[in-house]
């Protein structure tokens, strides 16, 4: 999984709440192969919305979406994930997150940040506004415009795969020292079940 640090991008503000996985990747397009991308569909009915963010030329290329609470509630599909990294975001912040959506978006790389509800409505304006570079820095957890700071938070455990790119496998190696430790101390313990 590539690393997660410190990313400076456009970002998109989407001012709904309860985006879900359907409508992130909607269920017609689960028959996809993974390496045709999911980034053509993501929020493929939203997108046919005269003025929808997304479309906008304003927002061209943005890695980043500023979004309501509730982000990704619904189904557990890892395909609405898909659809964001290949569609070229790293980072979701919004107020809240669906459970297993925050989990597949980790386990891919994609940042969920979560922000209080006012730094979010702040943010959307400030998206709005017209100014749409954002600094999302995972070191320090602030969310950063030219002019304005706010604070993100995220599981501790996520934020350290993030930053070194870990799955579950290398953060288990990430303690190999202390689990060989264990080990030695066991074995000379319990002796009798080596045997």
């Amino acid at each position: 999984m590539e690393r997660f640090s410190r990313l400076t991008a456009t970002a998109c503000p989407l001012p709904l709440a309860g985006i879900d996985t359907d409508q992130l990747a909607p269920a017609r397009f689960l028959k996809r192969k993974r390496a045709e991308g999911y980034g053509p569909v993501l929020l493929h009915d939203l997108r046919k919305t005269p003025g929808f963010p997304l479309e906008e030329p304003t927002y061209a290329g943005a890695r980043i979406i500023v979004a309501r609470r509730n982000f990704g509630g619904g189904s557990s599909r890892e395909a609405a994930v898909y659809a964001l990294l290949d569609y070229g975001i790293r980072c979701v912040i919004a107020p809240s997150f669906g459970d297993i959506f925050a989990s597949n978006a980790v386990y891919n790389g994609l940042l969920p940040a979560i922000v209080q509800e006012p730094d979010a409505e702040e943010l959307l304006g400030t998206l709005q506004a017209g100014k749409t570079a954002l600094t999302v820095d995972l070191e320090s957890g602030y969310v950063e415009s030219a002019t304005q700071r706010w604070p993100f938070s995220i599981d501790l455990v996520w934020r350290e795969k993030l930053l070194n790119g870990w799955d579950d496998i290398d953060l288990t190696r990430s303690h190999q020292a202390a689990i060989d430790a264990f080990l030695d101390t066991y074995k000379r313990e319990n002796a009798w079940a080596w045997l």
